[in-house]
């Protein structure tokens, strides 16, 4: 739970008046503000006799309520250290760690120094803001699409996300990232289009900012123009909001939305989306390194899709007052799954001796890194019946309740499947099998695409470093084999050689040779022409994710001189992958879901490249978990022994 969501959730019990429209929510926002009422009122004054105008700043003011900035100067400060680290010769990684040093010891605690944006926005902000908006709505190409309401979502906020400093972000934005789009050659085709504006746009703001992703721990966000404007790496969270503050600055309708969770994976996901002048909705995929209107991630899975917005959703607001569980959802978004993706509505029978303290149900997908389920909406419980709205399809859920102590599972495991069918994943106590499996982790398009790369290759030895007549023997014809494949070579050999098939690259993350007893034999790399020293240690420094690689597709190998004829009876071929295979040595836990709990099945250390359970529940829920490192694993099923993944 991020601070700012706590902040959230703490204030929307006062959001209660706000539900009916009319002057209530007005009249609270105003209350809200307190000593700060009079910036408000005079804004609304300044506007009274333009009918428009004046309807933007009351959705402007009227949502304001929930909406959150940092109060201590302590964050200009923070921000001045950045800019400095951003000007230094230190490269971003080092940047990146210094600014996270200094936020550890002289800013902790930060993210608590907030307050809500009607207690000290100011009417000469709020008003240069509405000014700004409605003259590019009004004189930019690119707006003039644009209903009002459509208007005031896209570009009229006076923020683009929460903790953004109240700063002149449309004009240092519009300024810095405008000589590419001002410079752009008239045409009757594409000048007047937002599609090709944004285009423009990304790539001046590839070019100026050269973006550097780093995706753990980066301190406190970048939350200024100053800032974001200059950073010198980032996540695609900084990124997508770099490009929202840009194409809003210069008249450009965009919008942030994010997944809490996709369907296979630990994490979530957040994208900027254009409204084109045609109506359609362009999302990018991923932040400003992505061309809006690409096809959106054809083979993932996306429980749920939510659009960040400036107004408060009100249909949340009861939640947020009258549960007691209060997961932080926010008050800012809107369901657009099924804008998407094909959705399903659920309703799904609850456990008769499960008794609830509130009416509300949450349905879950599968972490298992940082928790056992993420949350990813709530529906109400009616009837004895959970029920849910416009669900991803093709996922595997669990609904969860709160009985006044912690959440539990109401139902088994389901599957809403491609045709919106739901499937229970059952747990079967008195049948049993024996599950054989050789990941922990479902295999991706380029896992397999790299894996098969050593279709075709071979392992040749020779008494000649140049390889002339050398002896075959193994040839991989198939992708299934064991870590420590035998070997007969029929005498000792000097040199040892693993050669790629052609079109492969050479792929290879790690090559061994082992004697009888399996004890590695050690040596001096040799490879091929087109490779050099560096790349080739990358096969033999037991880091199954560094890889052998040139940048040439055939004519490739890479061995061992041993210096003297050795025997070889067993060799390690690992190809190219996400090290999710089973990896020997790695101590693994099998478990299943017995209805309620995750129960250890057993726990064993990996021999092999393949693990078999024996006497494993039929067709339960199975997670294996890696207990030597390492985070993604996902739940399975074992069917027809065949591993399916959820």
């Amino acid at each position: 739970m991020t601070k700012s969501k706590v902040l959230l959730f703490l204030s929307v019990t006062l959001l209660s008046c706000c539900i009916d429209n009319g002057n209530k929510a007005l009249d609270y926002a105003l209350e809200l503000a307190g000593p700060n009422r009079s910036e408000l009122e005079t804004v609304l004054e300044h506007y009274s006799s333009d009918s428009l105008k004046y309807a933007a700043a009351r959705f402007l003011i009227e949502n304001m309520p929930g909406h959150y900035s940092y109060k201590s100067h302590r964050i200009n400060d923070y921000y001045r250290n950045a800019l400095e680290l951003f000007a230094s010769n230190l490269s971003p990684k080092e940047q990146r760690d210094s600014l996270l040093s200094l936020s550890e010891r002289q800013y902790s605690g930060m993210e608590n120094e907030t307050v809500q944006d009607a207690r000290i926005i100011t009417a000469d902000f709020l008003i240069k803001n509405i000014d700004q908006a409605f003259w590019v709505w009004e004189n930019e190409r690119w707006a003039q699409h644009l209903t009002f309401d459509e208007f005031c979502e896209w570009i009229l906020p006076y923020k683009c996300v929460e903790l953004q400093s109240f700063d002149n972000w449309r004009d240092t934005m519009s300024i810095k990232f405008s000589d590419d789009i001002n410079m752009m050659e008239y045409d009757d085709e594409s000048y007047d289009s937002p599609f090709r504006a944004v285009n423009v746009i990304r790539g001046e703001l590839i070019r100026k900012i050269h973006p550097v992703g780093m995706y753990n721990r980066c301190g406190y966000p970048m939350r200024s123009a100053s800032t974001l404007s200059r950073m010198t790496y980032g996540t695609c969270t900084d990124y997508v909001n770099l490009g929202v503050l840009t194409f809003r600055s210069l008249g450009i309708p965009v919008i942030i939305e994010e997944t809490p969770s996709w369907g296979r994976y630990r994490a979530g996901h957040l994208w900027y989306t254009l409204l084109n002048d045609h109506g359609e909705e362009m999302p990018s995929e991923w932040d400003i390194s992505s061309c809006p209107g690409s096809p959106f991630f054809p083979y993932q899975r996306i429980p749920k899709i939510y659009r960040h917005t400036y107004a408060i959703n009100r249909d949340r607001v009861p939640y947020h007052n009258n549960s007691v569980y209060k997961y932080p959802f926010s008050l800012f978004c809107t369901d657009v799954t099924d804008r998407y993706y094909k959705t399903t509505d659920v309703s799904i029978k609850i456990r008769n001796n499960v008794r609830l303290v509130e009416d509300y149900a949450y349905i879950a997908t599968f972490n298992g890194h940082s928790s056992e389920w993420t949350i990813v909406d709530y529906g109400t419980v009616r009837k004895g019946h959970a029920q849910f709205r416009k669900m991803g399809r093709n996922i595997l859920y669990i609904a969860l309740g709160y009985d006044g102590n912690e959440l539990v599972a109401l139902t088994s495991p389901f599957i809403i499947h491609k045709n919106g069918d739901i499937e229970f994943v059952n747990y079967n106590f008195f049948k049993k099998e024996d599950v054989v499996i050789r990941r922990k982790y479902y295999s991706s398009e380029n896992v397999v695409s790299m894996r098969n790369r050593t279709k075709g290759g071979r392992i040749e030895a020779s008494h000649s470093p140049t390889f002339q007549n050398p002896e075959i023997v193994y040839s991989v014809d198939s992708t299934c084999y064991p870590d420590k494949i035998p070997i007969d070579a029929g005498s000792p050999f000097r040199y040892w050689r693993y050669v790629s098939p052609d079109g492969s690259y050479g792929s290879l993350a790690e090559l061994a040779f082992f004697d009888d007893d399996s004890i590695k034999i050690e040596g001096r790399p040799i490879f091929s022409a087109g490779a050099d020293l560096a790349t080739a240690k990358k096969a033999f420094d037991d880091d199954w994710l560094s890889n052998f690689e040139t940048g040439q597709p055939n004519g490739n190998w890479i061995g061992m001189d041993f210096g003297k004829p050795v025997t070889v009876s067993f060799v390690r071929i690992v190809p190219r992958g996400d090290d999710n295979d089973i990896h020997p040595g790695d101590e693994y836990e099998l478990k299943f879901w017995d209805g309620y709990y995750w129960v250890t099945h057993s726990i064993c250390k990996a021999g092999d490249n393949a693990l078999t359970y024996e006497n494993v529940p039929a067709g339960t829920l199975l997670w294996l978990h890696d207990r030597t490192r390492g985070w993604d694993e996902r739940v399975f099923r074992f069917k027809d022994g065949v591993v399916e993944w959820w």
